[in-house]
């Protein structure tokens, strides 16, 4: 009984890992129509009755969007995106040693692993979640590019109440074209990722203006879009 359970076990997770790569594979060319999150946010609002608020979100290229956003996130985000390989243990060290001196844990997540999350699993915290996610993120790492890694973080990333990816963003937060976001536009989106429903885009408080200062500073010091631009080309 015990040899036939373990049979049925190994081949389960044989199909979780073929279709695990077949669903990365397969968004590698095409674009999600939601993401883990957005379904989530859904149900949640079904359940607590608030069925009127919508999830609002809608795909656009990365060839269409400002080349000041990519940078600013990056900048804001995941400074070492271009080069790491999916994880940045530098800031993950970095974080524990901050945690271990009595400071609250700070997230170290790259923008590949909020990806993997967004995109994938569900809200919490959890080993198990933890470990999918990095599962998640070496296959995003090894099948897809980092130009559509970046386009589909900018795409699925949450801006605000209901509001998804960085063409809705510009749109509803700040009524323009995501083709014709300023440095200041792209560096105030990047500030509320954070806490995108405590920060304010349309309202920003005095730490998001604080923030979007740093970020643009950051960015300058990165070399601007230029730091990104032999990524943008592949």
């Amino acid at each position: 009984m015990t040899k036939k359970f373990f049979k049925i076990l190994i081949r389960c997770l044989f199909a979780i890992f073929v279709l695990s790569i077949v669903l990365v594979l397969g968004l590698r060319w095409i674009n999600p129509p939601t993401s883990a999150v957005m379904i989530e946010t859904r149900i949640t609002r079904l359940l607590g009755g608030d069925k009127k608020k919508p999830i609002r979100y809608r795909w656009i290229d990365l060839k269409s969007i400002s080349p000041y956003l990519p940078i600013a996130v990056v900048a804001a985000e995941d400074q070492k995106f271009p080069s790491h390989w999916g994880f940045d243990t530098g800031s993950i060290v970095k974080a524990i040693e901050s945690h271990e001196r009595g400071h609250r844990l700070r997230g170290a997540s790259t923008i590949t692993q909020q990806v993997a999350k967004n995109l994938f699993l569900w809200s919490g915290r959890s080993y198990i979640r933890k470990g999918i996610e990095a599962y998640f993120t070496v296959l995003l790492e090894i099948f897809w590019s980092k130009r559509r890694i970046l386009e589909v973080y900018l795409n699925i990333a949450q801006f605000g109440d209901g509001v998804f990816g960085a063409r809705t963003a510009s749109e509803i937060l700040l009524k323009k074209s995501p083709s014709r976001l300023t440095r200041e536009d792209a560096a105030l989106l990047a500030a509320v990722l954070p806490n995108p429903i405590e920060y304010k885009v349309t309202r920003p408080s005095r730490y998001v203006i604080a923030r979007r200062r740093w970020i643009k500073l950051q960015a300058e010091h990165l070399g601007g879009t230029s730091y990104l631009a032999r990524l943008m080309k592949k």
